[in-house]
């Protein structure tokens, strides 16, 4: 008989003990609580950057109000310059709230 019959020949039976078992994966409680305090705790830093980002619109504010009383003809390019200062820093404070986000609930 040819050694290349077929593979029925060739595969031996395997032995219950060595197959995989499907259970899912086991953590203790304690690591659990560890892994939920250090979620907590990220996302409490990451939404820190909120903060900075209200002291940002509140210093671009300031500076609007400051210029316009100083050169009130400016009042256009001061209003321009407002909006995007205020743009940049309510993004900054919603990317760090994002991120915060993510970290409570994305792992």
């Amino acid at each position: 008989m040819d050694r290349y019959d077929g593979l029925s020949s060739l595969a031996a039976p395997c032995p219950p003990t060595t197959l995989i078992p499907s259970g899912s994966f086991q953590t203790s409680v304690i690591s659990r609580d560890i892994d939920t305090v250090t979620k907590f705790i990220g996302a409490g830093a990451a939404t820190i950057g909120v903060a900075g980002s209200a002291a940002g619109i509140r210093t671009v504010f300031g500076s609007l109000n400051i210029g316009y009383a100083r050169n009130s003809s400016l009042k256009q390019q001061l209003i321009s310059y407002e909006i995007l200062g205020f743009a940049l820093s309510e993004a900054m404070g919603l990317f760090c709230l994002m991120v915060a986000f993510l970290i409570l609930f994305a792992t």
